[in-house]
């Protein structure tokens, strides 16, 4: 979804229009290069043993979303199109007359572009080829409320919020400002066992995908996440903290500036041995395009810190991976970013080993992928700045 936030910044800054077609019954569209043989449907006569030779993919079958791609991917190719490698399913066409973006979502799309030439051509192109709907101008995507102004695109889950709340039989409920308590410490014990595991597991995999938009709660979230495996009453406890919060906060949308700057910041974080049982430590990072949030992850490291030094250096490391990842889409959405980008961080001795290439004594343990950070500081692909 970060690709659909980038989509969506960089439109809102240049005035893009932003166009969405759906394919009807997608996984039809889809050729074999297997054999697949299937049991008689209901109602169809056939003699005893005999079975059905599928020409074409079916909903339900597991070739069926790739065979699927693979001809939307051909199809699209032979309009000059060129497939990214920074998300397969983007593909873009550059020409004197500007630039057409599309990007695909198993059936649904989005197009924009400074070349409407190209655009209309691209529309025509799709529907000689499959069966479309043109949905008009943007405004539901993947459970996405998108309204656009002359100040930029708000991008709301309110409807979904609502939902949940009623899902949950929490829509007359007091509220919290916050969604996780305080320095809250659960272990995987805490509680009486839930009678139903998979309503917390439910609620879990909603509010994840709320994260989306709301990168206020992708810490909460992330935390009782953890305990999705045997859920108790505490951890339940925490996810009703977390929908009080989001009851108080259901109009809080992402909102993308049109007059934002085409310009990467990043600030990184972590905390260091934060996890009662395992003593790893959380990443937590934010990257804006300008004005614009665009991209946000809370997740907890796979090896232990020794220090908060290491903590927060790995944290730097995850954070370098996604800038340089972003650099890469941006290029392809037509954005130049030139300079590096600036990585903010609160630790000064983390950003020091960062920036200086000499083989440091109490950096001689870290893992090798965390050293990734001082490579792209040497390559100026970012700059590393303190902050309080």
């Amino acid at each position: 979804m970060t690709t659909v936030r980038t989509l969506l910044a960089v439109a809102a800054a240049r005035n893009l229009p932003l166009h969405q077609m759906d394919v009807t019954n997608a996984f039809l569209h889809g050729d074999l290069t297997e054999v697949v043989y299937m049991a008689p449907p209901p109602g169809l006569s056939a003699p005893p043993g005999h079975v059905c030779h599928l020409r074409r993919a079916l909903y339900g079958l597991k070739l069926a979303p790739r065979a699927w791609f693979e001809r939307f991917r051909t199809a699209v190719l032979k309009a000059d199109f060129i497939e990214r490698q920074t998300n397969h399913a983007l593909f873009t066409r550059t020409s004197a007359q500007g630039c057409v973006i599309l990007l695909l979502y198993v059936d649904d799309m989005i197009i924009t572009g400074d070349d409407h030439v190209t655009i209309a051509s691209l529309q025509e192109h799709l529907r000689s080829q499959f069966e479309m709907k043109d949905m008009g101008p943007l405004r539901y995507f993947l459970g996405l409320e998108i309204s656009r102004s002359k100040r930029g695109i708000l991008v709301s889950q309110q409807k979904y919020i609502s939902d949940i709340l009623f899902m949950a039989a929490l829509t007359n409920n007091r509220t919290v400002d916050t969604p996780i308590e305080l320095n809250l410490k659960l272990l995987p014990t805490d509680g009486e066992p839930l009678s139903d595991v998979s309503r917390y597991r439910r609620l879990v995999r909603m509010l994840v995908y709320l994260t989306v938009t709301r990168s206020d709660i992708a810490y909460a979230v992330s935390f009782v996440s953890q305990f999705v495996q045997a859920p108790r009453s505490a951890h339940y406890a925490a996810v009703l903290r977390i929908l009080r919060y989001l009851r108080a906060s259901v109009s809080r949308s992402l909102f993308l500036f049109a007059t934002s700057p085409l310009t990467l910041r990043a600030f990184s974080d972590a905390d260091w041995a934060g996890d009662v049982m395992t003593c790893r430590s959380t990443t937590g990072f934010c990257i804006f395009l300008g004005d614009s949030l665009i991209s946000w992850r809370s997740k907890k490291h796979e090896s232990i810190a020794r220090s908060s030094i290491e903590a927060e250096y790995c944290a730097m490391a995850s954070t370098t991976a996604e800038i340089v990842w972003l650099r890469r889409l941006l290029r392809d959405l037509g954005v130049q970013i030139t300079g590096p980008t600036p990585l903010f961080c609160d630790n000064r001795s983390a950003i020091q080993i960062a920036s200086n290439p000499v083989f440091h004594e109490r950096t001689k343990h870290i893992e090798i992928d965390c050293h990734f950070t001082r490579q792209e500081f040497l390559a100026n692909t970012l700059s590393t700045v303190h902050c309080l």
